[in-house]
């Protein structure tokens, strides 16, 4: 579910795939630190606490950016791809510690790359108690991917990770696309907001209608050409409408 929101915008990530994906992840991370790192191979700590919080930082932007859904859609794109960038974090990471272990990625076409990316995601089904339920949902989901990701193998857990993170990307890179076509369309809500002041300033001056698409008109005044400084009435939905008047006395743009 990495297109347009169908549900209200408070609390609407706990039904995004890109959300619950990133939590598995989380789960993933946690669990490889806790089995795989110790004091040996990570001394000071700081390759499990760069992990655990990359994976973090997904979860968390991913929320932030849907709670931004409502005021800014410009802000609700930058978050969804900070939470990108944790994931590649979290990939880029995942490689590096095959890499130490002269391990390879699987390939491609392998019969463990091909489970992992062809299990789906359940669609989420929560009920009154969203908060327990989408909690639920998550570890049912992580439990899908068990046999992998809480094998007794850090390679096949590092593999693992390393698809499923590449998986939250691409269903991050998808979501931006869909903002981006809503902005696009419609603005945030400080486009609508201010598209509506200018609207309610030009009904107050006593504006025309646009002869093109039947909204409001501002007067503005001509920056260029021979008709420079003169004034004229413009479409408030300008750039998406062109239509014009010419104020009383003016001639016609």
């Amino acid at each position: 579910m990495s297109g347009r929101l169908k549900f209200p915008a408070t609390g609407a990530y706990v039904w995004l795939n890109s959300w619950v994906m990133a939590h598995v992840i989380h789960l993933v991370v946690e669990r490889f630190c806790d089995d795989f790192l110790n004091r040996q191979n990570d001394p000071c700590g700081r390759l499990r606490d760069q992990l655990v919080m990359a994976a973090r930082s997904a979860c968390a932007n991913i929320a932030e950016g849907s709670a931004r859904h409502a005021t800014s859609r410009e802000t609700e794109m930058k978050l969804t791809d900070v939470a990108r960038a944790s994931l590649n974090e979290v990939a880029s990471d995942a490689l590096h510690l095959l890499l130490r272990r002269k391990a390879l990625p699987w390939a491609k076409d392998s019969a463990e790359a091909v489970a992992v990316r062809g299990l789906m995601l359940d669609e989420p089904c929560y009920g009154a108690d969203v908060q327990r339920d989408s909690a639920a949902h998550i570890l049912a989901q992580a439990e899908r991917f068990a046999r992998w990701t809480e094998s007794p193998s850090a390679e096949t857990r590092l593999n693992a990770l390393l698809i499923l993170s590449t998986r939250a990307i691409t269903m991050l890179t998808g979501q931006m696309a869909a903002q981006g076509r809503e902005f696009e369309q419609e603005g945030g809500f400080r486009e609508k907001l201010h598209t509506a002041r200018v609207a309610s300033r030009a009904a107050d001056e006593g504006a025309p209608v646009c002869p093109e698409c039947g909204a409001p008109m501002a007067k503005r005044a001509a920056k260029t050409g021979k008709n420079a400084g003169r004034e004229f009435w413009g479409c408030t939905k300008y750039p998406a409408c062109r239509g014009t008047r010419e104020c009383e006395g003016e001639p016609a743009r």
